[in-house]
């Protein structure tokens, strides 16, 4: 079954040096990009992470230290992999959680612009985890009745992960799937945008699950002691957490999702503060209207203190 296509779609894969969005770094990616009518473009590359890749990294996907020391590091490929993409939507396996703010890292980390914005995403994994539940060799196995030669290789993995997809939609053609909630549906369709609907399963806002979408839409805190909260809410009672939050060991895409938030909950705000001493002033004389408070450096020191927690 060929995929239906608006637009291309890019399955890729990361190896790196381990599990942790904001420390580790990437050592090899491998995208495998599918244009509307089928035609194929891949690009592999493998990059010197900048630091060392533990053993037990190396033993999974055979990539040691002496086999990149002398290429260059992500940032300077950056711009050859964004334009690669392009306006590409992604799809992997166990993309969502993993691969996609994984590169997010590393393009913030290398300056690149590399927006998220209006693309769909594919987690393979999601549609295999919801209607059989395996790994990446058993759903090979299963839906494409083959053995993985060269697991845990970027591009055997990424092209297994096209081949099952591609099988899964032939498989669940018409099937039914009841959610957690009664409702039954048929997701399993030939269309990006119901796969993406479909493999998004936490909703998350910013791919490493810190901050999620709750069932009205609202950006929610996803761990800790505002878990479940939404997080203009948190601003409003503790507003040293946004503060806590950028200074501490998460990752700069998770970082720069909370920026955008804040900087809209503070214009909200303002705009919020100025109708009310319009509405205040409107019957005053001018006399005796509230002027608006100006900011003094004695301000200004307060809240560099409240933030700097």
């Amino acid at each position: 079954m060929e995929l239906q296509l608006k637009r291309p779609l890019a399955f890729f894969d990361l190896e790196t040096t381990g599990v942790n969005i904001a420390v580790d770094r990437i050592v090899e990616l491998s995208i495998l990009k599918i244009s509307p009518g089928g035609k194929e473009d891949v690009l592999t590359i493998k990059v010197n992470p900048e630091m060392p890749i533990p053993t037990e990294s190396s033993m999974f996907h055979g990539i040691y230290d002496e086999d990149v020391k002398d290429l260059p590091p992500f940032k300077e490929r950056a711009e050859e992999i964004k334009n690669f993409l392009g306006d590409a939507d992604l799809a992997g396996y166990n993309s969502n959680k993993f691969d996609v703010p994984m590169l997010m890292e590393e393009f913030l980390r290398a300056g690149v612009d590399f927006s998220l914005e209006g693309r769909a995403f594919v987690d393979v994994q999601n549609v295999f985890h919801q209607m059989e539940q395996r790994t990446l060799k058993a759903a090979y196995k299963f839906y494409c009745d083959a053995s993985l030669e060269n697991a845990h290789t970027a591009e055997a993995d990424v092209r297994a992960t096209y081949e099952v997809l591609k099988a899964q939609l032939s498989k669940y053609e018409g099937a039914t799937f009841e959610d957690k909630h009664g409702n039954v549906s048929t997701p399993v369709v030939n269309d990006v945008e119901a796969l993406h609907r479909f493999t998004n399963l936490s909703n998350p806002v910013d791919f490493a699950g810190r901050l999620v979408y709750d069932e009205e839409g609202d950006p929610c805190i996803n761990f800790g002691k505002h878990k479940g909260r939404k997080v203009v809410d948190v601003f409003d009672v503790e507003p040293s957490y946004y503060a806590w939050m950028q200074q501490g060991d998460f990752p700069r895409y998770t970082k720069k999702v909370l920026e955008k938030l804040w900087n809209a909950h503070r214009n909200k705000k303002k705009e919020q503060q100025q109708n009310n001493r319009v509405e205040v002033n409107k019957d005053r004389p001018r006399k005796e209207q509230i002027p608006a408070k100006p900011i003094t450096d004695d301000m200004l020191k307060q809240l560099q203190g409240k933030f700097g927690k």
